[in-house]
This record gives C-alpha cells, sequence and structure tokens, in this order.
C-alpha cells in the first residue's frame, strides 16, 4: 500500500496543508474538494488509485488544516481561492495535471485552468457544476442573497453551516444511509465551528454569483482546448443537478458521463466504483 503524507506549503502568504500519495513520476491527479468540507473527502479514494497515480489533495484557504486568515487580511473570494492554489502547484512542482472537482473545486480548478490551459491533462468532475441547469432551487436562499446582499440575507444562509445541514449534506439521496461514516461529517462540523470560519464560508456564498457569471468562459474553454472529461455524478444530489452532468457533452461531445445512485458526497459510497472509472479514463 501506497504512504500517504501530510504536508504544507506556503503559497499567496497562507500555508496550505495537503495529502500526497503515489509515485511522483506518475501521472498527476489534483483533488479539489468542496464546501464544508477538505482534503479529507478523499480519504477513500486515494489509497485505490495510489499505486498508479500522483495525488496531491490541498485544503482551500479556509478550509480543513489550511490557514484560516481573518477576512481583514484575506478576501473570500474564489478568485482568491483559485489564485492560491495555483500558486501552490507552482511552489510544490506541479507542471502538468488532472484535476478531480467537486463542489467548490470546480470553480477553483476551472479559473486555474482558463488562466493555464496547458497545465491540464484531463478533467474528472464530481458533482463539479458549470452550467445554469445544474444548479437547483436549492441555492434559491443564495440567489436570494445574491440579488440583495442584506443582513437579513446573509442570516438566513446560516442554516447552510448547522450540524444537521452537514449530515444532510451527506446522506441526501443515499439509499442505505449506514454506508456513510460519520467521520467526514463530524470532522466537517468541527472545522466550520472554528472561530471566523462562519463569517468566510458566508462571504463565499456571496461570492458564488461570480462563479455562475464565469460559467460562458469555463464553457468557452471546454469547446477551445477540448479536455479529455469525465464526469461522475451522483445522481440524486439537491444541489447539482444530473442536467449539469449532460450538459458537459454539448461542449464536449466525447466526454464520458457516468450516474451514481447517491446522492452530494458521492464518494462516501461510491469510491470503489469511482476509483475504477477514473482508473479507465486516465487509463486511456
Amino acid at each position: 500500500m501506497q504512504t500517504i503524507r501530510y504536508l504544507s506549503a506556503e503559497a499567496n502568504g497562507l500555508k496550505i496543508s495537503y495529502r500526497e500519495a503515489g509515485p511522483t513520476d506518475a501521472p498527476t491527479v489534483l483533488l479539489l474538494h468542496g464546501f464544508p468540507t477538505a482534503g479529507h473527502m478523499f480519504r477513500d479514494l486515494i489509497p485505490l488509485l495510489a499505486d498508479s497515480f500522483h495525488l496531491v489533495a490541498p485544503d482551500l484557504p479556509g478550509f480543513g488544516q489550511s490557514d484560516l486568515p481573518p477576512r481583514e487580511k484575506f478576501k473570500y473570494t474564489f478568485d482568491n481561492l483559485a489564485e492560491t492554489i495555483g500558486q501552490f502547484t507552482e511552489n510544490i512542482g506541479l507542471k502538468r495535471f488532472a484535476i478531480y472537482i467537486f463542489d467548490y473545486g470546480a470553480p477553483v480548478g476551472l479559473r486555474i485552468a482558463l488562466k493555464h490551459p496547458e497545465r491540464i491533462s484531463a478533467i474528472v468532475s464530481q458533482n463539479g457544476n458549470a452550467y445554469e441547469e445544474g444548479l437547483s432551487d436549492g441555492w434559491n436562499p443564495i440567489r436570494a442573497y445574491w440579488e440583495d446582499a442584506s443582513q437579513a440575507n446573509r442570516d438566513a444562509l446560516r442554516a447552510f453551516l448547522k450540524p444537521e445541514t452537514t449530515v444532510s449534506q451527506y446522506t441526501h439521496g443515499v439509499s442505505d444511509t449506514t454506508r456513510v461514516s460519520p467521520d467526514g461529517y463530524s470532522l466537517d462540523n468541527f472545522y466550520l465551528a472554528r472561530p471566523g470560519a462562519d463569517e468566510a464560508q458566508l462571504d463565499l456564498f456571496g461570492d458564488y454569483k461570480n462563479n455562475v457569471a464565469l460559467y460562458p468562459a469555463f464553457q468557452k474553454y471546454f469547446r477551445d482546448h477540448k479536455p479529455p472529461l469525465l464526469a461522475v455524478w451522483g445522481k440524486n444530489d439537491p444541489f447539482f443537478l444530473p442536467a449539469g452532468a449532460e450538459a458537459f457533452k454539448r461542449d464536449m461531445p466525447d466526454a464520458v458521463v457516468r450516474f451514481f445512485d447517491t446522492g452530494h458526497f458521492a464518494l462516501e459510497t461510491h469510491a470503489i466504483e469511482i476509483a475504477a472509472a477514473i482508473r479507465d479514463f486516465l487509463g486511456r
């Protein structure tokens, strides 16, 4: 079994924690997590791929073991998350790599792809959305905040930060919830409870509108560069709909789209199946 190492590197003046496994001379996959989790969401996937791939899973700024700087010193926007992770890849010597994009990892990874398309060898999107039709009605409270950034609308979003909401994100759409380990959502809730984490996350909810505004640019990147793309999608995701996965084929007809009978955090129940799909896809 390949050893997983737990490391940190500096980027944009911040400590970025990451886990790394696999031969460094093997094809690299940058694993980008979403809300409200961190690199630990890949704890089951990494051992399944580390014999053949070099895997790097950073915690985004404000998440996991990476620095959670105060809002006065770091503006919590997806531009800044992407700039920091882009610097991180350079600082640890990644030259060319595939990106695994999930949830928030999609707008982060796709910004890196826009800036440096020559560095991206392939994309694996696991409920990583880039199309408006992929956004469900579950986004309506957040959309209300985009349209009117009042304190009342901001405070309404605190429901998304409650421990029971995190558990629901993991279990919604899962037919057998006994397959969902409490480890992931318990750790997520620990990180969400840190001083300042709530306001940082609310800032990111507000800034997500700028990701939607970039969807046309992401789609043009898909058409212009035709990166090999595999979508592995939990089809019962309450936030990102199957239509968002199917839409990739509009801009990249050769995209491979696979659905799994699970929810948002598909790796919690289908890591073995997703690892096999990734191995087959990247092996080509």
